[in-house]
């Protein structure tokens, strides 16, 4: 707690001095708003079985400025999020014969942070929003209500042609489980997870796209077993580009590899491997997508029975393996996530658009004991209506195979209807 207050009375000190140093100091203001429907149905065997299907409706409202004068910016913003319809399990709320949605009731201090940035080099000071590449390790979890934001020191240079050094030091992750984390014996759901992470990326351009290595170094330092067993070391890279044919055609794709191991506080002693590849072909309004991704397992893990997988924490899970969510945390038996997709797109409806549309399927199966969890159905719809709002439409359908294979294992429909307003 020393080390968070001292970022943030250094954020907060060196802001105060900013606007002393010339008199045409700019203000930008920051307001975002989200009103959501979530609806879950769940089903199981007990322990499983929801008796209640989850309805959740909840207004989140981000608000706040930027000041800024020459290289020097400050920023401040607040959060709130406000339960109009509870009936839900928000993880933190006690009410656990719902489902969880995991959106509880919050008020905090979402980002408090001061700039420096010139055309080679940015250092930000303070809480702030993390995303790296596609944020399957790092990132700000903007799915949910409440944001995921780190109390960090992090530095950015650009100043070799085509090449790009990000490193940060991050002293505590903010969660989304917001003021209440921790509450109703939610223990491994804290309001935030205090420890030493370093996140390290160095990407070059070239051009048939772009070569990322990578190390996040993970400290949970936390009294809470199941958060120790988050801290790993994880090394790897990754290659992403694009080729088009014509100015219509074009073929995307994505390799990535990485190694994880225990780190630190750690008490499980493991190694595992990550794999994931993609390719995507645009065709006109058409968009196909088809891959594969793998977190392993070390079935030999230290103290772990059945194994013990790669973890992802900090990752913005949403994104990966399915709108079920029924991979948040790898099962110990690991997973392999078989995936296929098509999307459209109607760039312009009257004065309103683009309208997307996209399609997804899943099958996902263990990295050991050839145990098929189930597969999964995702579709959305999204459309801006004009310059502030936007609207989108959701669902997910994960069906189990056989017997319930991980905690959490069961038959899941989800649907979201949510409107999002932004300054």
């Amino acid at each position: 707690m020393k080390k968070v207050s001292f970022l943030l009375s250094a954020s907060a000190l060196s802001a105060i001095a900013v606007p002393a140093l010339a008199q045409d100091v700019v203000f930008k203001p920051v307001v975002e708003a989200r009103l959501r429907y979530e609806t879950v149905d769940q089903a199981g065997p007990a322990p499983l079985t929801s008796s209640r299907d989850a309805n959740a409706v909840t207004m989140r409202l981000r608000a706040g400025g930027e000041i800024s004068k020459g290289p020097f910016a400050f920023l401040a913003e607040g959060e709130g999020t406000l339960a109009i319809d509870e009936d839900y399990n928000s993880g933190v709320n006690g009410k656990t014969l719902y489902p969880i949605v995991a959106d509880p009731e919050n008020v905090e201090l979402n980002r408090l942070q001061l700039q420096y940035r010139t055309k080679p080099l940015i250092v930000t000071v303070g809480r702030q929003r993390i995303n790296l590449d596609d944020q399957r390790f790092v990132g700000s979890v903007a799915w949910r209500q409440n944001e995921q934001t780190f109390d960090a020191v992090r530095v950015e240079y650009m100043g070799v042609k085509n090449l790009k050094v990000d490193v940060t030091y991050a002293i505590s992750a903010r969660t989304i489980w917001g003021i209440d984390g921790g509450k109703f014996g939610s223990a491994n759901r804290p309001t935030q997870i205090d420890g030493d992470d370093v996140f390290a990326n160095v990407s070059y351009k070239t051009k048939l796209g772009t070569l990322t290595g990578f190390a996040y170094l993970v400290d949970e330092d936390e009294a809470v077993v199941a958060l120790r067993r988050n801290s790993s070391q994880t090394y790897g890279a990754r290659f992403v580009g694009a080729l088009p044919f014509t100015k219509k055609v074009k073929l995307s794709y994505l390799a990535s590899y990485a190694r994880q191991s225990d780190y630190a506080t750690n008490p499980v002693h493991y190694s595992a491997d990550y794999v994931a590849a993609e390719l995507g072909l645009d065709v006109a309004a058409f968009k196909l997508t088809g891959g594969y991704e793998l977190l392993g397992s070390d079935a030999g893990a230290t103290g772990i029975a059945g194994g013990f997988a790669f973890q992802t924490p900090f990752a913005t899970l949403h994104k990966f393996n399915g709108w079920a969510d029924k991979f948040l945390a790898t099962p110990g038996t690991g997973i392999q996530d078989y995936y296929a997709g098509i999307g459209y797109t109607v760039p312009k409806i009257g004065k309103a658009g683009p309208l997307v549309a996209s399609f997804t399927f899943h099958h996902f199966s263990s990295d050991r004991l050839s145990i098929h969890y189930g597969d999964e159905y995702n579709a959305q719809v999204t459309m801006k209506l004009n310059k502030h709002l936007s609207a989108l439409i959701k669902y997910a359908d994960y069906e189990r195979k056989g017997i319930a294979s991980f905690t959490g294992d069961a038959d899941t429909k989800k649907f979201w209807a949510q409107i999002d307003y932004a300054l």
